[in-house]
């Protein structure tokens, strides 16, 4: 059970972590939200109601994941739930990248949840707690994907990260795990070109797009009790998309 269970998800002002703040909170979860959109923030504190804890952050910035970490151990508490959702795109040929876009994504996708976990898992170990962490990765990092290649590099060191993470993190009985959505209805889908979204959906075998709730179905099942003897893992959530073992 996760009733009263204090979750932090980034990404919670929309699309994925949005709607993984939803699933949690609905199963009891009291949820603090992380997110660089402020007013999305709003909306979601304002949905689930009394309780909700916000904080408006740049994942990009060391020293303003520092600040609330401390701000939230004060205020909140340790975390019992860590979910990493937050991220970015913008499709378009690896020739016509920019120094500036691969430096956003590695910051926001990569380093962003590096950042995150650090700051809290020092002090959940300094008080001998635990924690279950959760990285939202995307099968882009599993298989890779045409138009994305840095974003996809970034989620394949998501993976990477996870699984060493977990294994450094086992002796202390906390659990580190991946879900790797494909392609979804998001408003970052809705960023891609046309042509790209109809490849992707007749590419996909059951050809419909991951609704945000089935994700966070996933992630609701590494936080449960269910999943206490499975860390280091990578769950796809693809429709059958890429089929990864």
């Amino acid at each position: 059970m996760i009733e009263g269970k204090i979750a932090l998800v980034t990404g919670a002002a929309s699309g994925i972590g949005r709607a993984i703040a939803r699933n949690l909170h609905a199963s009891g979860a009291r949820i603090v939200g992380v997110d660089r959109n402020e007013e999305g923030l709003a909306a979601i504190a304002d949905e689930l109601g009394e309780g909700t804890v916000t904080y408006t952050v740049d994942l990009a910035s060391h020293d303003a994941i520092l600040a609330m970490r401390d701000q939230h151990v004060t205020e909140v508490g340790l975390p019992d739930i860590i979910v990493n959702a937050a991220g970015f795109d913008r499709a378009e040929p690896f020739m016509e990248n920019d120094p500036a876009l691969w430096e956003s994504l590695i910051d926001v996708n990569y380093l962003g949840p590096v950042r995150l976990t650090h700051a809290f898992l020092q002090p959940i170990l300094a008080a001998e707690a635990t924690v279950k962490i959760i990285n939202i990765s995307s099968d882009a990092g599993r298989v890779g994907s045409m138009g994305e290649t840095v974003y996809a590099g970034t989620k394949g060191a998501i993976i990477a990260f996870t699984k060493s993470l977990a294994r450094e993190m086992a002796r202390h009985g906390i659990n580190v795990n991946c879900v790797a959505p494909g392609p979804t209805e998001t408003p970052l889908f809705e960023t891609l070109p046309e042509k790209i979204r109809t490849g992707l959906i007749k590419a996909i075998p059951f050809r419909r797009l991951a609704r945000p709730e089935e994700i966070a179905a996933a992630v609701r099942f590494f936080v449960g009790p269910e999943s206490d003897y499975i860390t280091g893992q990578v769950l796809s959530v693809s429709g059958g998309l890429t089929m990864a073992g």
